[in-house]
């Protein structure tokens, strides 16, 4: 979502630094480029001309003009403001009574229901037993919808049978839900194309019927500035306690998450990153303003590796790297483990630098590459994957056709493997470089 404006903040750090002291009249040319930066990305005019007032003086203070590194001092000023813009520090859910209840709104095609299946997904991995009640009747098939991404997440889901009013669903629901010692009530209500009246009628009496801990907006980033508009019409009607900001893997220039917080008042509390039921994050503003400055995210990249990789297959890939014993069955079980990290593009984004190589080589990052990767080495014996040096000619033309890919495919994949070995060799003496031929674009 931001590249556009990761770009424009990365020539503009580049300026300030090949200055040897930052001056009023470079911070002044720095700032009318981060204003137009921000300006292009949709970011709301009021919140803008706050930011650059802001990051100016500070950057125009004593101890930044009398500094050592102005260029670096500047640089974290600007990503102290970002941070300060999109929340200052993450916000927590807030767990009240028993069941605590949760309300999803917002306007139709935000991916309302989606998102309350990943919410529910999240809080089931954090130990809690939520309980999902679809009470989106305005839209053909949401109920259904909700059913299927409830069994597939193995999730208890409430059965609306022959209902036909969300309150009396949502009434019964959370009877069940006392019941049967349910810890966590998320309720999927229902949209409308724009705020009207009868939505919000509805809304109110299920507020006052469930009495929920937390009102999350759940907002289409890419709708821009109408995003900000549809929270503050929420919120006005119904008080609402947090945002989560969808479809933020698209091309959207981003001005919603970086307008949210500071027009509505409201933290953003998560963010979908893809369109799979794993594709829910807690919102962290200072990961966010070290992505968008082209820092990375590692400390997402570590929790990611956490949840994805398999401990046991952690340890014994550390000792067959120590032993060089590292076999393509190996690398198989590493791209598939890389695979539930999610998409490659956005785990190589989380890496401090990539985005302005990415660029600058012109690397282009396929996903097709792994999936053909993975049917190369199926088409092998479990000989060949263990000892790929029996991989001659006509074993190769074999291992093509049976993965309906070409011989120069084969020839290609054996070629990185042993880069990557050789790379692993460097690694395991502490001189490996390069991130890049460790990895299948």
């Amino acid at each position: 979502m931001f590249d556009g404006l990761s770009d424009r903040f990365r020539k503009i750090i580049k300026d300030i630094k090949g200055h040897g002291r930052l001056t009023e009249s470079n911070v002044e040319s720095a700032l009318r480029e981060v204003r137009l930066a921000l300006l292009e990305a949709d970011v709301n005019f009021t919140v803008v001309k706050d930011f650059v007032n802001a990051v100016k003086e500070k950057a125009l203070g004593k101890e930044v003009l009398l500094s050592v590194t102005p260029g670096q001092q500047f640089v974290k000023l600007v990503r102290d403001e970002l941070t300060h813009v999109l929340g200052d520090a993450a916000a927590e859910l807030t767990f009240r009574g028993r069941p605590t209840v949760v309300m999803l709104v917002g306007l139709q095609g935000s991916g309302k229901t989606t998102t309350t299946a990943k919410l529910a997904r999240l809080l089931k991995s954090k130990g809690r037993n939520p309980f999902i009640v679809p009470a989106d009747l305005a839209r053909p098939a949401a109920v259904l919808q909700l059913v299927k991404l409830a069994q597939q997440i193995k999730v208890d889901c409430f059965d609306v049978g022959g209902r036909t009013d969300a309150r009396d669903i949502c009434s019964e629901a959370l009877r069940v839900a006392k019941l049967k010692g349910y810890d966590t009530l998320l309720v999927d209500t229902a949209g409308r194309l724009h705020i009207d009246p009868e939505l919000m009628d509805e809304l109110k009496d299920l507020k006052e019927i469930l009495s929920p801990a937390e009102i999350l907006l759940v907002a289409d980033a890419m709708t821009g500035q109408d995003a900000v508009n549809t929270a503050e019409g929420f919120d006005k009607a119904i008080g609402l306690s947090g945002v989560v900001l969808t479809k933020l893997d698209s091309d959207a220039r981003g001005g919603a998450a970086l307008s949210m917080r500071m027009t509505t008042g409201k933290p953003i509390k998560f963010v979908g990153v893809s369109e799979k039921v794993d594709g829910l994050e807690v919102f962290h503003p200072d990961r966010m303003a070290g992505r968008i400055l082209g820092m990375g995210d590692v400390l997402t990249l570590v929790e990611k590796a956490q949840v994805s990789m398999d401990e046991k297959k952690a340890r014994e890939l550390e000792r067959k790297i120590k032993k060089d014993s590292f076999t393509l069955e190996d690398f198989r079980d590493q791209l598939q483990q890389i695979k539930r990290m999610g998409s490659l593009d956005s785990i190589l984004s989380m890496i401090p630098g990539f985005s302005s190589l990415k660029k600058a080589k012109n690397i282009k990052v396929d996903e097709k590459n792994i999936i053909k990767i993975e049917a190369i080495i199926n088409s092998m014996t479990m000989k060949e994957r263990l000892n790929p040096a029996i991989l001659n000619a006509s074993r190769r033309v074999r291992i093509a056709k049976g993965s309906g890919t070409t011989v120069q495919d084969v020839n290609r994949l054996m070629k990185q493997y042993k880069q990557m070995r050789q790379m692993m060799k460097k690694f395991k003496k502490g001189g490996m470089k390069s991130l890049r031929n460790l990895l299948p674009i």
